[in-house]
């Protein structure tokens, strides 16, 4: 659950808060990473009594996107990522497992946690990959930004990831707006990886899981299936359409005792 965190001061817009729980932070936690705060992991434990199976999920989540970014590149042919919320980098990151199938690909990674830029730095020798300081509720900032344009050109097809981010992104922030100002500005033949925090499948507990980052820097808004669907727009999802990422093209068999996870996620084209 990639990160969305800033914002507040004006003065610095970007400024790491240690104060509060940050989801970027909380994720690598439940990945089981060391670029966390005690804050984080507090919020995380407690996340984890009211969602038990948040470690295997975000486990799954990550093997989602990881087969999608193989099935962009290999079968759609895609050379360019735009990944957006990328959060902390953890491998295989988006451009290993892209250039494993395909060496020339390009990666742009976008992220407003400043955390997140200094850790992925590592990759700023790489003429084809940017890391990118910038926040996915000011999309026409991420598109026009001279380092994502060094990389990514928009009349190519483009693979844009919002893996896991968009739960915190509130209604009053409108994700439908900003996911379609990103979808409207790739060409045809650009893909659409998009995963998201549901409670369709843990009713019972969706509002106690919830609450837990109401004190953190970015809230967690946990949709239906339907509003979900909605974000992908006129974009053609790809078998199986829209599910649970542990059923989109399984590569294992699941444990018979595997959790339901709650988590969709689903793959998109546009254009024919």
């Amino acid at each position: 659950m990639t990160s969305l965190s800033g914002g507040e001061n004006a003065a610095h817009p970007y400024r790491v808060d240690t104060s509060k729980p940050h989801p970027a932070r909380m994720y690598d936690y439940f990945l089981g990473g060391k670029d966390n705060y005690e804050v984080d992991q507090r919020a995380a434990e407690e996340f984890m009594k009211a969602a038990p199976e948040v470690r295997e999920g975000v486990l799954a989540n990550r093997r989602f996107m990881h087969r999608a970014v193989r099935h962009v590149v290999a079968e759609g042919g895609v050379r360019q990522i735009l990944d957006v919320g990328t959060g902390l980098p953890t491998e295989p990151n988006v451009h290993q497992i892209a250039r494993a199938v395909a060496p020339e690909t390009r990666v742009a990674y976008v992220d407003n946690d400043p955390i997140v830029s200094t850790h992925s730095r590592a990759l700023s020798d790489d003429p084809d990959t940017a890391v990118v300081l910038a926040d996915l509720r000011d999309p026409r900032a991420i598109l026009d930004h001279p380092e994502v344009r060094e990389v990514i050109d928009l009349d190519r097809p483009v693979a844009l990831l919002l893996v896991a981010v968009l739960h915190f992104v509130s209604d009053a922030e409108d994700p439908a707006g900003i996911v379609a100002t990103l979808r409207d500005a790739l060409p045809d033949g650009s893909y659409l990886v998009l995963s998201h925090a549901t409670g369709d499948v843990h009713e019972d507990r969706r509002a106690d899981a919830a609450a837990v980052y109401n004190n953190a820097t970015a809230s967690m808004n946990l949709r239906r299936h339907a509003d979900v669907l909605d974000l992908f727009g006129d974009f053609a999802l790809v078998e199986p359409g829209l599910v649970r990422v542990t059923d989109w093209r399984p590569e294992e068999t699941p444990r018979p005792d595997a959790p339901p996870i709650g988590i969709y996620g689903g793959v998109a084209r546009k254009g024919a």
